[in-house]
């Protein structure tokens, strides 16, 4: 749910005929070329590739886009290709491997109905501030505008989910658009870019005179001047707070300011909470990490943003699952925010001072400028909101001694096993709500989950693309029964590749979110969310992934032990009680102050 990025400013070019009214790829750092080359609009599309150190791509041929696949061919030992099952799961795996690892995840698809997959996952990443490069084939030029076989106009299509996107007719264009489509992607505001290659550019030989990378663009500013004055006025309001309070989202891990944002945490004694896409950008266990905020967050976070005085909100988009109703939103406080995303600022909360900045650069300047302090008691109710919270909720959900498996249990074994060191990828539900709220955290890039499109199938993809994004670390992909469903073909991805991700199933046995809101909501009017699940560790199987099924308490701890133990991929299946919820929960409509315990 948070970011801190930038998109460009110019008009997305349709098709090759715009390139300079759109700001043309500046010059900048040439690639020694002893001689100039011919080469095919293909191989120059990898040739690119190699020139931004792309180790992977996700995707799945088709007949538009398999002349750049009888290249990659020539390109086997230095461009790693994985065959996903679905161009959706090929979209979602390169957003699992920019999320673990902080490069740019690369796609291929082809045109028409494989261009059309990837759109759920462009909107992902868009909401989400992932880079990605998508390259599409398409029909040869002439056709275009013909409703040729599997012709589709994916530039319009993409152009409000992408932060650029653009036609190539033309091989000679590709080296410079390719280069413009890394640094958009990658730059400011992350986010994803498509590039349609036409067949006839993909084929065409042309003068490669080597590949430039792209360090500006006229009109774009991906990294603004810090305007002092603005830093010095945040300053003077944190040091004249009584009751501060900092709110910290994924632009801390997106501008790389871990470290910095620690430092200034600290020098300024401020209880900070974390949105989901903020989650493990600051340790779980750091005296001053007060919990998550939200929907589903924890107590105090939620009913103290409305006591505050000065509200410093970093790398983060005020999203509505995080505010509530906004004319009842902190109302009382002075509220300082840092966005890498001019856009962002007072978008839906008006800021009493706004800093436009890349955030690795803004919090040292920051934390320069403020006085050395601690807020005991202001820490204090923080700590005693838990407390209640402690006894309303979490005892139960983490230590329960009856009943059917709790999701939280289940967490709270896990964290015992991982030590708050794996990378955890979650899908979207109570699950997801879950695994936030009581996974642990030592290291950033280790939460990676859907915030802002909260797209069901997500998890498991992501867990792949995790993996080679981060393949000396443990990867667990947390999925609820309905979501595995979405995208379980991707199985046999795991099963070719031999991809060592440990898939962890809480199954409920129905869509439990949707069914918590019909519950509370709706009077138990529970419609069509009872959803039926075939044996997941028979079906895991047949794809030769070791796996397991367990319903009682007493086998928890050894059979997540197997699953971590196991060399190579594994797949488990809990079933925990059908309709156990997930508290506490801002309800709909209302003040994050007005949140439930139960």
């Amino acid at each position: 749910m948070s970011n801190a990025a930038t998109t460009p400013t110019q008009p997305k070019p349709k098709t090759g005929s715009d390139t300079a009214a759109n700001g043309k790829a500046a010059p900048a750092a040439k690639t020694a070329v002893t001689e100039v080359r011919e080469l095919t609009g293909s191989a120059a599309v990898l040739e690119a590739f190699l020139e931004e150190g792309v180790d992977v791509i996700f995707g799945y041929p088709g007949g538009a886009i398999m002349p750049i696949y009888d290249a990659l061919y020539d390109y086997q030992d230095r461009l790693k290709h994985i065959l996903v099952r679905h161009e959706q799961g090929g979209i979602h795996a390169a957003q699992g491997y920019a999320r673990s690892s902080g490069k740019t995840g690369i796609v291929f698809a082809t045109s028409g109905p494989g261009a059309t997959n990837l759109v759920t996952g462009l909107a992902d990443a868009m909401i989400d501030s992932t880079p990605l490069v998508c390259i599409t084939g398409q029909v040869f030029a002439h056709l275009l505008g013909t409703d040729a076989f599997q012709e589709t106009d994916v530039i319009n299509i993409t152009t409000p989910i992408t932060k650029w996107n653009y036609q190539v007719t033309d091989a000679t264009e590709i080296p410079s658009v390719l280069a413009k489509a890394f640094y958009i992607a990658g730059s400011g505001r992350p986010g994803p870019v498509l590039i349609d290659i036409t067949k006839n550019a993909q084929i065409q030989k042309f003068n490669y005179e080597g590949y430039e990378k792209c360090e500006h663009i006229r009109s774009y500013r991906p990294k603004p001047i810090v305007r002092k004055e603005y830093i010095a006025d945040a300053a003077r309001l944190i040091n004249e707070a009584k009751r501060p309070f900092i709110l910290f989202g994924q632009g801390v891990i997106l501008g790389r300011a871990e470290k910095e944002f620690q430092a200034f945490v600290e020098k300024s004694g401020i209880p900070a909470a974390w949105t989901i896409l903020g989650l493990s950008a600051l340790a779980t266990d750091h005296p001053l990490n007060v919990g998550m905020l939200g929907m589903h967050g924890n107590y105090g976070p939620n009913v103290l943003t409305n006591d505050c005085d000065v509200l410093i909100a970093v790398g983060m988009r005020f999203d509505d699952r995080v505010t509530g109703r906004l004319d009842k939103y902190a109302r009382q406080a002075k509220v300082i925010h840092l966005d890498i995303d001019p856009s962002e600022i007072d978008k839906n909360v008006k800021a009493a001072v706004g800093i436009w900045g890349d955030c690795k650069e803004t919090l040292p300047l920051l934390t320069e400028g403020i006085e050395r302090k601690t807020h005991p008691e202001w820490l204090q109710k923080f700590k005693d909101f838990y407390k209640e919270e402690v006894e309303a909720v979490i005892q139960d959900e983490l230590n329960p001694t009856s009943g059917q498996i709790t999701m939280g249990e289940v967490m709270k074994v896990l964290n015992k096993h991982t030590g708050g060191n794996a990378i955890i990828v979650t899908d979207v539900g109570q699950h997801q709500m879950v695994a936030c709220r009581y996974a642990r955290f030592n290291e950033s890039k280790s939460n990676i989950t859907s915030g802002g499109l909260g797209t069901m199938g997500f998890g498991l993809p992501a867990a792949i693309g995790a993996k080679f994004g981060a393949p000396d670390r443990t990867v667990v992909a947390i999925i609820g029964d309905g979501g595995f469903q979405m995208t379980l073909q991707e199985l046999g991805t795991i099963m070719q590749c031999g991809i060592d991700v440990k898939i962890l199933i809480l199954n409920n046995r129905f869509l439990g979110m949707v069914r918590q809101w019909q519950q509370l909501f709706n009077d138990r009017r529970y419609s069509f969310v009872d959803i039926a699940s075939p044996d997941f560790a028979l079906l895991a199987k047949a794809y030769g992934i070791a796996g397991q099924s367990i319903e009682k308490r007493e086998d928890l701890e050894n059979a997540l032990t197997a699953m971590l133990d196991h060399k190579g991929s594994y797949l488990l299946e809990v079933f925990t009680g059908k309709e156990n919820n997930v508290f506490p929960m801002v309800p709909q409509g209302c003040s994050v102050s007005e949140i439930r315990l139960k």
